[in-house]
């Protein structure tokens, strides 16, 4: 469609916000995409087809949302900023299978969005999130449960290094494992901080978690077992009998965690960034069994 062309130019983008006399907001993390290349790799990247609902997460003037609505079955897009719904009543006038939800994501009931445009089928969600709350918002899905095939989404360049960082590296942490825990991440594209509008200061990267059907590893206790990473990480220089057992949230004590280190085959040493998802659930484990 002619519109589609025009929003991914930035001359476009300056004239409807010029129009409408937008203010950027800084609490809403926004910057805007003006970038057509991106635009499709980040559809071809989350694998949309005609028969899949999508989920928006941040549609801000409407620009991927329509590379969206051209795709998909259904587009679904929250917009938690108002100053945005008249520009984007213009922007996606034109297409019948987009419904704009004014709200803020974190609030609102995903399974019951799915249930009413999707027959309870896995959505698919994109979004150009705003930085600060990329983490609340991608675990938020995942620990809800909600039924979602896959996330792809724009975030930060180190923040994508570290959902798919291995054991042993320095982006290796605590969301790496609660991010692969839940999915199988994949870096789709960096982007340079010159395809948005206004510039941020950093450079970005699309990210697509393909849900797993089941987890990945056998874990009796999760919450244990993410309270024992997130001691891990809080002190990553310590060994983890040192780090688990300062930690107010675990607790055994150290010669149980000593005695369950043992068991899993484990050195006394080791530390928590040495530990690889099927370890850390082993140790969990074992630990949940001398609790």
């Amino acid at each position: 469609m002619e519109n589609q062309e025009k929003l991914s130019n930035p001359k476009k983008t300056i004239e409807i916000i010029q129009k409408y006399k937008f203010n950027f907001q800084k609490k809403f993390g926004q910057n805007f995409l003006i970038d057509g290349h991106v635009l499709n790799k980040i559809i071809a990247g989350a694998n949309v087809t005609g028969d899949d609902m999508v989920l928006e997460i941040g549609p801000g003037i409407g620009t991927m949302t329509q590379y969206l609505a051209e795709n998909a079955r259904q587009v679904v897009a929250v917009e938690i900023d108002a100053n945005l719904l008249p520009i984007l009543d213009e922007t996606l006038k034109e297409y019948d299978n987009v419904k704009i939800i004014h709200g803020d994501i974190l609030k609102l009931d995903i399974r019951a969005l799915a249930d009413e445009y999707n027959d309870g089928r896995p959505i698919k969600v994109v979004a150009n999130l705003p930085y600060y709350i990329t983490t609340p918002i991608i675990m938020g899905l995942f620990e809800s449960h909600v039924p979602v095939e896959n996330v792809t989404v724009m975030v930060q360049k180190e923040v994508a290094r570290r959902m798919e960082a291995g054991p042993g590296t320095k982006d290796y942490g605590a969301l790496s494992l609660a991010v692969q825990y839940y999915a199988k991440p994949y870096i789709v594209a960096n982007v340079p901080c010159n395809c948005f509008m206004p510039r941020p200061n950093v450079d970005s990267a699309v990210i697509r978690l393909t849900c797993h059907e089941k987890p990945p590893v056998c874990v009796e206790d999760e919450h244990l077992m993410f309270r024992m990473v997130r001691a891990a990480f809080n002190q990553r220089r310590k060994t983890l009998v040192n780090a688990l057992s300062n930690s107010p949230e675990i607790t055994a004590s150290k010669d149980q965690i000593q005695k369950s280190l043992a068991i899993a085959g484990l050195p006394a040493t080791v530390r928590g960034e040495a530990l690889s998802l099927e370890q850390f659930a082993q140790l969990a484990n074992v630990l949940s069994g001398e609790l």
